[in-house]
């Protein structure tokens, strides 16, 4: 079966909004495309806190997901990520991670990637590609009560 990279987008967005759901929170997904967030949470607690959540989706069972420059600049404390592991549509696994520890990690992941010979001991190139990478024992894991 071919991947379809919007579906399983929309697979990580939802399944992130059940689960915003059943931890306290109203949420939001807006239909037409937000540059810096995918959906909107509302803690329904006294305190009505408000968060942006980016989602990255990965189909596979890899923790591994692809981020752009920009990532590194959108920090805020209430800017968050939930990136979701599918597990080949299995049952998912989420990471919920604050948007300035994303920040940080790509950042200092570039640079030593820029400083890290290439094949056959080449400079890298600079680009705008940026990888987060999480392990399967992360802090992060399932850590819904960081909200």
């Amino acid at each position: 079966m071919k991947k379809d990279l919007v579906s399983i987008g929309n697979c990580g967005e939802y399944f992130v909004a059940a689960e915003l759901e059943r931890h306290g929170f109203t949420v939001a997904v807006p239909t037409s495309n937000t540059p810096n967030f995918d959906i909107l949470a509302v803690n329904r607690s006294d305190s009505n806190k408000q968060y942006l959540i980016q989602v990255k989706t990965q189909s596979s069972k890899k923790a591994e997901w692809k981020l752009n420059v920009k990532n590194e600049k959108l920090i805020g404390d209430n800017i968050v990520y939930v990136f979701v592991v599918l597990n080949e549509y299995d049952s998912p696994d989420y990471y919920i991670v604050p948007s300035k520890t994303v920040a940080e990690t790509i950042s200092k992941g570039h640079r030593e990637w820029l400083n890290t010979p290439g094949r056959n001991g080449q400079k890298h190139n600079d680009n705008s590609m940026r990888v987060y990478r999480l392990s399967e024992d992360s802090e992060f894991k399932n850590a819904w009560d960081k909200l």
